[in-house]
């Protein structure tokens, strides 16, 4: 099926450098087809660079101290959620490897509805609130995190995942959000979550291979079905599928959350006694409508 095919190539980054907090945002435009921009978020003495061979490099600086650390790449930045740039059919495919098996925290690419942000970008607030979750993703979360609400799927490690959630009304989320606080209770944690069973509707498999490696990785996301393989082979298939618009996101941090079937909700940050960090290249869009 023919599209527009949307690639990241060889190129600096122009660059508008503001500084909101720990984040600084760049804007670079880079693909074909009058593409979108890409924006850069990333804490202090974090990485997000793009090298002479035109490969990407997302790195956190190495500490034992607490505090959040992240470096991502994404092409929503500001946008309103309902203007995030892709529907299906469409297929993302890139090469990525990382620099080492187990980094504390979280890593991965894919696409996402951003859910949690309450943002403050480029000088002005973004209206954009809080969601329930659509993504499907490559997902590295490490032994820390405790990330499925389904006890028949794998909670970390390495993942190809999907998460399709009901379109829950903002006002109603709100409304609903002190609820949430009943999750860092023993007991009641467990009520939060059976209830989140049934508005958030995810799948998952896990992935054995070396991360460390060069390896292509492909979401293909159609409206009745998601499909994701990993060097040619189709590894994990399933019918449930996020609702659009979505946006790429590329990231790396420090973060850990764990909801267990016992017990309360745990989240933090964590220490990376290395740097860690992810390589990417080749990474292509193409939007079959």
């Amino acid at each position: 099926m023919m599209g527009k095919l949307y690639h990241w190539h060889k190129s600096g980054i122009p660059h508008s450098d503001v500084k909101l907090g720990y984040h600084a945002w760049y804007d670079s435009s880079d693909m074909n087809h009058s593409p979108p921009a890409l924006h850069i978020s990333k804490s202090s003495a974090a990485r997000v660079v793009k090298m002479v061979d035109g490969n990407w490099h997302l790195e956190i600086p190495s500490t034992t101290r607490g505090g959040y650390r992240l470096a991502q790449l994404d092409d929503h930045g500001s946008l309103k959620r309902g203007n995030f740039l892709w529907k299906p059919p469409l297929t993302l495919s890139l090469q990525a490897r990382v620099s080492a098996e187990e980094l504390p925290g979280t890593w991965g690419f894919g696409l996402w509805n951003d859910p949690f942000s309450f943002m403050f970008a480029y000088n002005r607030l973004v209206p954009r609130f809080p969601a329930l979750p659509d993504a499907i993703w490559f997902f590295h979360a490490s032994p820390q995190n405790y990330l499925s609400l389904r006890d028949d799927l794998p909670v970390n490690g390495f993942l190809a995942a999907t998460f399709s959630s009901n379109n829950v009304p903002a006002a109603l989320l709100a409304l609903a959000s002190p609820t949430l606080a009943l999750t860092l209770i023993p007991g009641a944690a467990q009520i939060v979550r059976r209830l989140l069973q049934r508005v958030i509707h995810q799948d998952a498999t896990l992935i054995h291979t070396n991360v460390t490696d060069w390896h292509a990785y492909m979401l293909e996301w159609d409206a009745g079905q998601v499909r994701i393989s990993l060097d040619g082979a189709y590894i994990f298939e399933t019918n449930i599928v996020p609702r659009g618009p979505l946006s790429l996101v590329i990231w790396v941090d420090n973060q850990f959350a764990a909801l267990p079937p016992v017990g309360r909700l745990k989240y933090g940050t964590l220490p990376n006694p290395e740097p860690a960090w992810m390589e990417l290249r080749d990474i292509r869009l193409l939007d079959h409508t």
